[in-house]
């Protein structure tokens, strides 16, 4: 598990600091793990899988994906409570934004994005 471990903090790009900090642990425990001196406890296991959607069975056995494949709904779902969690930021006043526009401007935004969608299109097509 040692090695799945480290694999895991890799691919998501965080340092040992970054993901003890996530989890609530000391930076030195996750060094321990990934040395293979000390393994996860039952409950540090069900962190990592919650914390960073983590397909429990291949983070015990190497066994199926890394990562638990969301729906949609769950993505947009796990956005919005990260969303809300978070410091008020672009991303927030954003979707305030959003949230205020009338049926006229989401059909206005709408054109707007298949008119980007297909201009990049183009510009893909020609390089």
């Amino acid at each position: 598990m040692n090695e799945r471990i480290k694999k895991l903090r890799k691919a998501l790009g965080l340092t040992q600091q970054e993901m003890a900090e996530k989890l609530g642990i000391k930076r030195n425990t996750i060094a321990q793990y990934e040395i293979g001196r000390n393994p996860p406890t039952d409950m540090v296991i069900t962190l990592m899988c919650r914390a960073f959607d983590v397909n429990e069975e291949w983070l015990r056995t190497g066994e199926g994906e890394m990562f638990i494949q969301l729906s949609r709904d769950e993505e947009l779902v796990a956005f919005f409570g990260d969303l809300l969690a978070g410091e008020p930021d672009f991303k927030q006043r954003l979707l305030s934004v959003l949230a205020r526009l009338s049926e006229d401007e989401w059909a206005l935004l709408e054109k707007i994005a298949e008119s980007l969608t297909s201009e990049m299109k183009k510009d893909g097509d020609g390089q």
